[in-house]
């Protein structure tokens, strides 16, 4: 997967979804437009899913080591989500929103960063 230029946004979900797509407490997401993302190439295990909005996405996983590579969310067509830890790059921009913060654990505290706070 190549994505060119700058995500639209970067940001961090704690909605149970993630929790359970990551098996951690919250994840981490760079959303691109679509026009930005190229070469998907290789196979993928895709499984949708219904979030805390409702609205479902269609996760699509490494088929050999289980990891989330990205996925496309049924109410935003334009845009592809990629999971940020799949660009293995330290450099990768930081996230500037958190998202579904109702379901974020006690003591699972965001990085500290000016980020806009969603519940």
């Amino acid at each position: 997967m190549v994505c060119t230029g700058e995500p639209v946004r970067v940001s961090i979900c704690h909605c149970l979804e993630c929790q359970r797509r990551t098996g951690s407490v919250f994840g981490t997401q760079a959303r691109f437009r679509r026009q930005d993302v190229s070469a998907i190439e290789g196979r993928s295990t895709a499984f949708s899913r219904v979030g805390d909005s409702g609205n479902s996405a269609t996760l699509h996983f490494c088929p050999v080591c289980g990891s989330t590579v990205y996925w496309e969310p049924s109410t935003l067509p334009d845009f592809i989500s990629v999971a940020v830890g799949a660009f293995a790059d330290p450099s990768f921009p930081s996230p500037t929103v958190s998202v579904y913060e109702a379901r974020r654990h006690s003591w699972a505290l965001p990085p500290m960063l000016e980020l806009e706070h969603w519940d």
